[in-house]
């Protein structure tokens, strides 16, 4: 009788901004290990799905935030520790379930992923195969594929289809143990690099690069195709557009990522924003003419250069002083929402008083001060909640306008979270919230929207960004060039 498998899981998760002024530490991380971590996963959860049964299942550590800054080399080096010596407890293992993001940044590391898979190779030696699930906004570079025998990402943006990344990437990882033959793989590094606004799974070019994979895995040979948009706001030599095919036969396997790089890259005048753009004054103006039309509302403008999704320091009160200086707003003639300025100090204020307790509190500005800085608010207390995200939350009402301030940096992408300070979405004129590309619930509440090009530590304006680290010559900033789309293999 054949012993079970031994497989590890374990991983850190974010993405993050090397242009935002946020420090990612270990209080913005939510840490699971032991059951908790085997929990996460819904093909471990009974009835077990018959590929993964036979196996023994390891847990680690798993340590998952929202984007952010650059992590602190603390916080990454006690959770790498970690991960190593759970490993050398747990004795030989047959392979590990890297559960990461692949855009995270470490203060002082150029490599972050790379880094984190050359530990963990330390730790189990060259015999184990190692398989990644990953984000399509994640980085391949030439360390992380050479550490791991299987890499996927999603496949959809908005990312509807984590779960069944994470169940691929274990999936492979077992039938490849069990095949008992180490995979091919092939990676093609495409000179591209766009902000993830560009290049959403709903629309053309994106939506037809994607479909092909199917047919890619459909072929003989091929385990698994995978294509990397890339991470844009980080500046690192690993930032660029990536293709991993994994497969049983190297030539087919080889073949396949040529064929994908090649797409890749000849779809590269496509891509356009996801939603029409302008300034913030420019949508902002559009929107007020817009909303008398009932159709139209709520309208919904993404500020996106501040973005806490894609790593923003979600304080920026550029978007909020533009809103406050519109007569419309603040005379109430427009029901609108500013979504929303982390402030704990600002929350911490007001949030013991009774609801229509007149405030003055200054708000946001504290982590990234950029033009305007910190905001007076001189309104009235509307609502207090605790979000399971913000932690405990407040709006503070000025004329039309409610503004949100969290205690913890969150999203308001779910309208849930919006409900809890008393706010309706479809009965409001107007939000403003602080989002790239707008999240399945926004996107279907959401009458029409714009995506303004607002300043933040993620700039949709890659050409506003002081890169100085990129392996050029790279498109779009870079044009008239022949891209080298060499496959190298392994």
């Amino acid at each position: 009788m054949h012993r079970p498998l031994r497989i590890a899981i374990g991983g850190i998760h974010i993405e993050s901004s090397t242009f935002s002024p946020h420090l990612s530490t270990a209080d913005d991380f939510e840490v699971t290990r032991g059951d908790a971590l085997l929990a996460r996963y819904a093909w471990l959860a009974p009835p077990l799905q018959p590929w993964a049964g036979g196996v023994e299942w390891l847990p680690l550590v798993h340590a998952r935030a929202l984007p952010g800054g650059a992590v602190d080399a603390a916080s990454y080096d006690a959770w790498a520790a970690e991960l190593v010596d759970g490993l050398a407890r747990l004795g030989p293992v047959d392979g590990v379930l890297l559960d990461i993001h692949g855009a995270m940044s470490v203060v002082g590391r150029e490599d972050a992923e790379g880094d984190l898979v050359t530990a963990i190779r330390a730790a189990i030696g060259p015999e184990p195969y190692v398989s990644a699930a990953m984000d399509l906004h994640g980085n391949v570079s030439p360390v992380l594929f050479a550490g791991c025998d299987l890499l996927t990402c999603y496949r959809t943006a908005p990312h509807v289809d984590v779960g069944e990344t994470r169940e691929r990437a274990a999936r492979n990882l077992v039938e490849a143990l069990r095949r008992g033959r180490r995979p091919h793989k092939a990676l093609v590094h495409v000179p591209i690099l766009l902000p993830g606004e560009m290049t959403s799974t709903r629309v053309e070019p994106a939506r037809g690069l994607y479909a092909r994979i199917p047919e890619i895995e459909s072929r003989h040979g091929i385990v698994d195709a995978a294509i990397w948009i890339g991470f844009a706001w980080a500046d690192q030599p690993r930032c660029r557009g990536a293709v991993v095919v994994t497969g049983t036969d190297a030539v087919a396997t080889t073949a396949a990522a040529r064929e994908l790089g090649e797409h890749f890259w000849a779809a590269r005048d496509g891509f356009t924003f996801v939603a029409p753009t302008g300034s913030l004054d420019e949508c902002l103006d559009q929107a007020l003419a817009a909303v008398a039309d009932p159709a139209r509302r709520p309208f919904l403008v993404s500020d996106s250069g501040d973005n806490p999704g894609a790593g923003g320091a979600d304080d920026v009160t550029f978007a909020l002083a533009r809103m406050l200086a519109r007569p419309e707003i603040v005379g109430g003639a427009v029901r609108a929402v500013h979504a929303s300025l982390v402030d704990p100090d600002a929350v911490a204020q007001v949030a013991d008083q009774p609801p229509g307790t007149p405030v003055s509190v200054t708000v946001g500005g504290r982590i990234d001060p950029r033009d305007p800085g910190p905001v007076r608010l001189d309104g009235v207390l509307e609502a207090v909640a605790d979000d399971p995200a913000g932690g405990r939350c407040v709006s503070v009402r000025v004329g039309g306008l409610s503004v949100f301030v969290t205690s913890r940096r969150m999203q308001y992408r779910e309208l849930a979270s919006y409900a809890r300070l008393g706010v309706t979405v479809d009965a409001v004129d107007l939000v403003v919230v602080k989002i790239g590309y707008l999240e399945p619930e926004l996107y279907e509440a959401a009458g029409d929207w714009l995506l303004a090009l607002t300043p933040g530590g993620v700039d949709q304006d890659l050409v506003r960004l002081p890169y100085r680290h990129l392996v050029r010559p790279l498109f779009p900033l870079d044009r008239d060039f022949v891209a080298d789309l060499t496959v190298a293999t392994a």
